[in-house]
């Protein structure tokens, strides 16, 4: 299978930061799981860390994803970080449990064109990447691992007694190379079995430039 990807025609990535801990994430899991569904986005939950001291530590919280959404609030020239969070293209910061916000900040990165092309084809158990760049510039090429779906009871915290589902849990977020542009890229990835995601930002918690699934 062969797709390409930009900023313009493929899919826009959207990051929810969120965490079991926090009541006003489930409505925000739940707009996640609906984005999910849709081709034209790459819909990711990135489990946070920081709520787990109230009662209930979350089984996907990993500190890594707390440390890239503070990045994207010093990237954005501020240090408050919150839940539940989207990014939207790498751009847009949006409250992630309010839909019509969410969908303004979508259509709006589908409206910008990216320097970008990516393309991604199956070669028996590998995948074969390859970008190139109509212009210069600092970029991070990065491969995520998600699992689709799964449910959690949840036992403590704010959300002591619920059950909710979540969608596109990302369990590892990785850079495969610093690229600049200059020459073309390319990669073979072996996903074993597992869902993945590629993605090419611009370098310092940037715009996100092109992604594509690896499926």
């Amino acid at each position: 299978m062969c797709g390409a990807a930009n900023a313009q025609s493929g899919p826009v990535v959207v990051e929810l930061y969120t965490s079991q801990g926090c009541s006003s994430c489930p409505p925000a899991d739940a707009l996640l799981d609906q984005l999910a569904q849709r081709r034209d986005i790459i819909a990711l939950g990135l489990h946070v860390d920081y709520w787990d001291y109230i009662g209930w530590k979350d089984v996907f919280g990993d500190p890594a994803f707390t440390e890239r959404q503070r990045n994207y609030s010093r990237a954005a020239g501020t240090t408050v970080v919150y839940t539940p969070q989207m990014v939207i293209g790498g751009v847009e910061h949006v409250v992630g449990n309010k839909p019509a916000d969410v969908e303004r900040a979508i259509k709006k990165a589908m409206g910008v064109v990216s320097p970008v092309t990516l393309s991604v084809v199956k070669n028996g158990p590998l995948f074969v990447i390859e970008a190139q760049s109509k212009q210069r510039a600092d970029m991070v090429v990065q491969l995520v691992r998600f699992v689709p779906n799964q449910s959690v009871k949840i036992r403590g915290g704010e959300n002591n007694g619920r059950e909710v589902s979540y969608s596109n849990i990302v369990t590892d977020w990785r850079v495969l190379k610093k690229w600049n542009g200059a020459t073309p890229f390319s990669a073979k990835v072996d996903p074993k079995g597992a869902h993945h995601v590629i993605i090419i930002q611009r370098a310092g918690h940037g715009p996100i430039l092109a992604a594509a699934r690896l499926d």
